[in-house]
């Protein structure tokens, strides 16, 4: 007989089953397996979100691609006509390609993601909390009391009523004379028979608006009215962007037509819409549409305005801190060369707050602000200048949205009237514009004429633009570019505050005018 297992181990004892501890472990097992399928199903699902997202980004390079080659070859197309057949069929036609607008952000907004140059950013707002600090320790000190009375800035922004309505006339002439006389002239030119006795009846009485409305009354504004310079200097800003948006208007819409007109065809005439939008958008090139982003950041829009009054404030702080406790008293100093130097270089940090302060307000906050609420997607205002190594690069990357406008229709346009010589008189012709624009708003602001930054642009920048060009790129010059704007700023700002106050000190009497007269 064969052994069974009880036999063959009669000391074991076999363990019963707990049927409590079986649920459990089975419950147990049951949880895990649900968490291991879950991971899985997560998993699956994530990979399946990856593909999809990697899709989505194929289609979308494969689409930028295609719109980039297919923009090159259009381009490389009309060029390569334009060589061929030459400049005749299209009147006043720029020889180069025009400005193509993207959807791109500001590289100050960019860098602000990076955390080591968003340091950079609070130790600025750090310095305008220590002028305030400063400013209020001093009042407690001297008044026994605080005293925010802002003076100089009630003063310097006064009449602000004054700015409104004449602002309000510049906008609605900018918005329907140049318009309606160019949808008048558009509409008629292709079917008359005296075309170029219409144009010149029509050109005569916008010239005669355009002078009157955008150049004369804005000064007869500032004169009459007596505005103080923050007003002053808005009222001529914005008389001057005014002009260029019209310009740019005519200039990009009036070729359409002759060319169209040339052939018989009705051009049609843009809608009062687009050229509207297009006097309260950040550029001053003219389209019928512009890239636009898909909705609006309010809170980014506060934001902005909120920077700006700060710069505001941060300006205001400098020039009661740093600038007017010297120049106000300077007329009791005796003078020298010595003393002049000096304050030179004592103007010198002041100056260049003015001029990052002035750069960060204007060209970053401001314009990004009605960017955003206009939707408006190309946000390249400036380029990366603080990298410059030469001055010519410095130009062109400072002022990105004025730089396109005189390249498009001064450079260009001159360029094209020469032939494409004396490329060296045609830049010195920018300069030269650009600077009288320069000295003539500064000049309508201050009340004076004192052409400091006239000479310094177009004698030392056209040297240093020559002398410093883009074949240089070695670091060292970048650290040039950055001491001769140190000075630069220094000496405009000490020679304009030494007449301002030169102004008020020693007044030219009647007598005096009449003498020299």
């Amino acid at each position: 007989m064969a052994p069974t297992e009880e036999t063959a181990e009669p000391n074991v004892r076999r363990r019963k089953p707990n049927p409590t501890e079986d649920g459990a472990e089975k419950h147990y097992n049951g949880d895990v397996s649900d968490q291991i399928n879950g991971l899985i199903e997560w998993k699956r699902h994530m990979e399946g979100v990856k593909a999809g997202l990697l899709e989505d980004m194929s289609n979308h390079m494969n689409i930028l691609l295609d719109k980039a080659v297919t923009e090159a070859v259009d381009s490389y197309v009309r060029e390569t006509k334009a060589v061929t057949t030459g400049l005749k069929e299209r009147p006043h036609k720029s020889v180069e390609r025009k400005k193509v607008f993207h959807h791109r952000a500001s590289i100050l907004d960019d860098l602000m993601e990076v955390e080591h140059f968003r340091t950079i950013y609070h130790m600025f707002v750090a310095a305008l909390c220590v002028f305030v600090i400063s400013t209020v320790a001093v009042d407690l000190i001297d008044q026994g009391r605080l005293v925010l009375e802002f003076d100089l800035l009630v003063y310097t922004f006064g009449k602000l009523g004054t700015v409104a309505w004449s602002w309000t006339l510049l906008f609605v002439y900018t918005l329907l004379v140049p318009y309606k006389l160019f949808s008048f002239w558009g509409s008629l030119y292709p079917k008359s028979k005296h075309k170029l006795l219409l144009s010149a009846c029509v050109g005569t009485i916008l010239l005669v608006s355009q002078t009157c409305a955008l150049c004369i009354f804005p000064i007869y504004v500032v004169k009459h009215y007596q505005l103080p310079p923050s007003s002053s200097f808005i009222v001529s800003l914005e008389q001057i962007r005014f002009f260029m948006k019209s310009y740019s208007f005519l200039r990009e819409t009036i070729p359409v037509v002759l060319q169209d007109g040339s052939k018989g065809k009705n051009t049609p005439i843009p809608a009062l819409s687009s050229y509207l939008y297009f006097l309260f958008c950040p550029t001053l090139i003219y389209r019928e549409s512009y890239p636009r982003t898909p909705y609006i950041r309010w809170k980014y829009v506060a934001k902005n305005f909120a920077q700006f009054l700060g710069c505001v404030f941060f300006v205001y702080f400098t020039l009661v801190t740093l600038c007017i406790p010297v120049f106000k008293n300077m007329n009791k100093q005796p003078f020298s060369t010595k003393t002049l130097v000096l304050s030179f270089f004592h103007a010198t940090l002041p100056g260049t707050f003015v001029l990052l302060i002035s750069f960060f307000a204007l060209l970053h906050c401001w314009l990004n602000a009605f960017a955003e609420m206009l939707r408006f997607a190309d946000r390249m205002f400036y380029k990366d200048w603080w990298n410059s190594t030469s001055f010519s690069n410095y130009y062109r990357t400072w002022n990105v949205v004025v730089h396109d406008w005189l390249y498009y229709y001064v450079y260009q346009d001159l360029l094209w009237l020469m032939k494409k010589r004396f490329r060296t008189v045609v830049m010195l012709s920018v300069f030269l514009m650009s600077a009288s624009a320069h000295e003539y708003v500064l000049t309508l602001s201050l009340g004076f004429f004192y052409p400091v930054m006239f000479c310094l642009f177009t004698i030392f920048g056209v040297c240093f633009n020559i002398m410093m060009n883009d074949n240089r790129t070695s670091p060292v010059w970048n650290v040039m570019v950055w001491t001769f704007l140190f000075i630069g700023q220094g000496i405009q700002l000490c020679l304009y505050s030494q007449e301002w106050y030169a102004q008020i000190h020693c007044p030219l009497t009647e007598e005096l005018v009449h003498k020299f007269n």
